[in-house]
Order: C-alpha cells, then structure tokens, then sequence
C-alpha cells in the first residue's frame, strides 16, 4: 500500500481538522450484527458485536480505540466495506466498553475490577483463541485502531508463529506510549485528553466504588484531579493493572519493542502529523520493524482521518479503504496456495 495513494481533502486543512471529522462523520450506518457477552477465564465477560458473512469467506476482528467501541465510526466504515466483500467481522469491544443496552440503556457492569488499556492482549488472545475454534477453515485476520491498534501489534509480537491470524492491519497505532502522552499534555493535545479523561474517571471511580481490590490500589484522589494520560495512567491504569507505575505501564505496553518479533504479515497505517503521536516515533518504528510488517506513513491524515474528496462533507477515507484492499489481496494469495 503506498502512502503517496492518499490525497488529503482540500477542505480540511491540518491534522485536526482530519481526526474530527473522522470521528463526527456518522453517514454510515451501523449495520446489522449480532450481539454476545464472551464469558472470560476470569469469571467476566466480553462484549463482542458479530457481522455475518458469506460462508467460507474470511473474518476480521476489529478493535477499537480509547473509549470507544463497535459503534464508532472508524469501525462502521471498515464494517460497511466489509460487508461489501461478503465478509464477516467481529468487533471486540473492551472491558467497560458498550456496556448499555441499545434498547433499554440500561448499563450492564463488568464483574471483576479490571478495566482496559494499551497493553491488555489477553482478552483479545481470548476472543482469537475462541474464534479460530469456530471458523473452519477461512482465514482469520485482525484490525485494530488506536489503542487497538497497539494492543494488536504487541499481541503480534508476543505471539510470533501463531497460525490464528492469517495477518493484521494497524491504524495509528501509539508505538510509543510515553512519548504519546507526553506529546498530547501540550497545545491542542489538551482537547482530545479532556473528554477522555471525563469517562476514564468515572469508569475508575465505579471500579473502586464496586470492588475492594480496586478501592485499595485507585488513588480516587489523584485519579479525579488528573488533568493528563500520565497522571491518570500513574493513579489508576497503571496500579489497578499491577504496574509499578505509568512509566512501568508505558514501558510494559509499547508495541515498538514488540515490532522486531512479529512474523505475521501486518500492515501499518500513520499520519506524520498525527496529533496523538510525534513523527519521529514513526522513524523509530521503520527502524524497529520486521521484514514481514508492511508501513504506510503518509505526511498528513491526522489520527485516524485520512479523509479524501473534492466535494465539501461528502469524503472518503482512505485508511479503512486501504485496509480491506490489502487484506483483501493477502486472502487472494491464500486461496491461490491453497488450490
């Protein structure tokens, strides 16, 4: 996939202009999938939203970013151009991620105190593990977005060899989760931590709330006067996770490190100008990667944008189409070895 393909709308100048639309843009509609609560190892359960498909054809597993879920709009897109192929698709959407009931809104709580975050691949080795039983046959593959698309690339690499996944796309991943914070307690960064700050907390403040194990690592006090990733990430992600700190949790939960042992082929997509990471990250990240990752960084898309078009309001985005094109050909050369 070549970056030089992506052709920035005129209309939306900037790197921010790109990451809000992306996120507002709701043309698409939610299509039409199955909802499962997966119950987990642990005595917990996973709330998993299943697009059907043609028999036989293949299967991707979605997951989303930081408070987000199988309903934003990022993975609506890639649904709907899915779905198009005659694919199936499951998004994974994580611990304390669309817990309300569509109809009713009633919140369905978690059952043990864990929440989620950028290094949690178990849940998602989980959900692999448990659909690469069901399928017979078709190829497995993986997306992730964000924060999923870190928890992706780390799961890759903590699993070189695995036979499950066929291969994986990853949009603006946060190869570097130490500079990313750092990088977004500054300018325009401060409007995109805040809103997510505003349900990080409350999800802490309910965990500790229900639960004595969590109640007696969450330091509620500094949890609530977080202003940045780094504080809230040091007073609750990281103690409620069993991490010495947030730097123990960046440095843990970085899929940069992991990147040399992935032997799946994975496709990753970045914007240099991506308001949630540095653009040296990124020269990191080529110099860290395996022969078999493919890497699209493109000068402009902001953080999950990539939006095209010449018509104000009505734009394309290139990233979800370039991820089912390229999956969709690695599908073609396994059919082919397999005829």
């Amino acid at each position: 996939m070549e970056p030089g393909s992506f052709r920035p709308a005129w209309w939306l100048p900037g790197p921010h202009l790109q990451t809000i639309w992306s996120w507002a843009d709701r043309r698409v509609e939610e299509p039409r999938m199955t909802r499962e609560f997966l119950a987990t190892p642990d005595g917990d359960e996973i709330v998993l939203d299943h697009l059907d498909g043609e028999p036989g054809r293949p299967r991707v597993v979605l997951l989303h970013g930081l408070e987000g879920s199988s309903r934003s709009s990022y993975i609506r897109r890639i649904l709907a151009r899915l779905e198009a192929l005659g694919w199936s698709a499951t998004a994974m959407n994580f611990r304390s991620c669309a817990r309300v009931l569509p109809r009713s809104r009633r919140i369905i709580p978690n059952r043990r105190a864990r929440l989620y975050h950028s290094g949690e691949t178990a849940d998602f080795d989980f959900v692999v593990e448990t659909l690469a039983r069901r399928i017979d046959g078709a190829p497995l593959f993986a997306a992730g977005f964000s924060l999923g698309g870190n928890v992706l690339l780390k799961w890759l690499g903590e699993h070189p060899g695995s036979t499950r996944l066929a291969a994986a796309v990853a949009i603006s991943a946060p190869y570097d989760l130490a500079a990313s914070s750092r990088y977004l307690e500054s300018g325009a960064g401060r409007f995109y931590v805040a809103p997510l700050l505003r349900t990080l907390r409350r999800k802490a403040l309910s965990a500790a709330r229900r639960f004595p194990e969590a109640a007696e690592r969450i330091d509620i006090e500094r949890t609530m006067k977080a202003t940045t990733f780094f504080e809230f990430d040091d007073a609750a992600t990281a103690p409620l996770h069993d991490f010495a700190g947030a730097d123990d949790y960046y440095e843990k939960s970085n899929s940069l490190r992991f990147l040399p042992r992935i032997t799946l082929p994975a496709l990753c997509l970045s914007a240099r100008d991506d308001p949630f990471l540095p653009a040296e990250a990124l020269d990191r990240v080529q110099r860290s990667a395996s022969p078999s990752m493919s890497l699209a960084f493109t000068n402009r898309g902001g953080h999950v944008g990539f939006v095209e078009g010449r018509v104000p309001g009505r734009g394309d985005f290139w990233a979800e189409r370039a991820a089912a094109t390229w999956l969709e050909a690695v599908a073609g050369r396994i059919s082919q070895r397999a005829s």
